[in-house]
């Protein structure tokens, strides 16, 4: 307990230490006088409060070169929302940056004092930008999730979000209690046809907007790497010409959905339609940028978050 106890003062004082330099502005002299210790432990405390991820930077100064790619992809593709980040040329991250662009735009959209229905997809990417989100009490809204969340196994599936969301938002959260993928088309149209189900998925049509991640295929892609296809599928579907998924959603490379066995038992909620919501993508990097650039061609999506290196190649420089 005493471990504990040290353990918990001391990220409570580098808690402190954050909140003082990011937040107050103070000099690291400035909170080491206001903390009663030595500059060098008021620099270490603030350098453990970044590396316990207890400060969540977020950058409100608009870049211009960003604005600029921002307004030609929406030009390019007639969306309703960009955003472009800067590219961390050595960074090896497929999160960083969107995912904090995400959350403030997540966070938008919850702050409406009018009740919506926010849809979630799933994957790596839209959890890093949920797990950003500070707690809310926004009992007006009401959260589904696209997608199943029960894996392959048997188990909660690890990526879907509407669980994280469920921990910091207060809000009516719907799950969709089906595994990813059928295993028969069969089988999907039986528990579609239940009646809380059929609910989820009323809900999930009437979304006035959803944030999705896009998949990329080949044997290292979320569906190979997670266990929903084999290896073997996976090939198939590439050779047929598959260029991305969302939601367990499989399209070509113009954004049409492929008439196929895995499109017939994906059990997710269709994605909304781009008519009545906002459907916004969170993605990039080389690997997804066919999903990426496919899913808007298609018109899948009208909305992007994307970074400046994946922005210049969607717009072909």
């Amino acid at each position: 307990m005493a471990k504990r106890s040290d353990t918990q003062g001391r990220l409570d004082d580098a808690a402190r230490a954050g909140w003082l330099y990011y937040v107050a502005g103070r000099t690291q002299d400035e909170i080491a006088a206001a903390m009663s210790i030595s500059r060098q432990s008021a620099q270490r405390l603030v350098s453990l409060a970044v590396a316990e991820r207890l400060i969540k930077v977020r950058l409100d100064h608009p870049i211009a070169a960003c604005l600029e790619l921002a307004e030609a992809l929406r030009k390019k593709y007639d969306l309703k929302h960009v955003e472009v980040v800067p590219s961390d040329p050595a960074g090896s991250s497929s999160t960083v940056g969107i995912a904090e662009a995400g959350a403030a735009e997540i966070e938008r959209w919850l702050k409406r004092p009018d009740p919506i229905v926010i849809a979630v997809g799933t994957g790596r990417t839209l959890k890093a930008a949920v797990d950003q989100l500070p707690p809310m009490e926004c009992p007006q809204h009401r959260i589904v999730s696209l997608t199943g969340n029960i894996g392959p196994d048997g188990s909660a599936a690890f990526y879907n979000v509407i669980f994280s969301m469920a921990d910091a938002i207060k809000a009516r959260h719907f799950p969709m209690p089906l595994p990813v993928l059928c295993s028969s088309a069969e089988e999907r149209e039986t528990l579609h046809d239940q009646a809380l189900v059929r609910s989820t998925l009323e809900l999930g049509a009437q979304a006035d907007v959803t944030f999705v991640g896009i998949g990329e295929l080949g044997p290292d892609g979320p569906l190979c790497v997670d266990g929903f296809l084999a290896k073997e599928e996976m090939q198939k579907l590439v050779r047929e010409g598959a260029a991305g998924e969302i939601c367990g959603w499989v399209y070509d490379n113009q954004g049409k959905l492929l008439a196929n066995s895995i499109n017939d038992r994906v059990a997710s909620v269709p994605i909304p339609s781009r008519e009545t919501s906002s459907v916004i993508g969170l993605a990039l990097g080389r690997k997804k940028f066919q999903a990426i650039s496919a899913a808007l061609k298609g018109n899948i999506i009208n909305g992007v978050i994307t970074d400046e290196a994946t922005a210049e190649q969607l717009l072909g420089r």
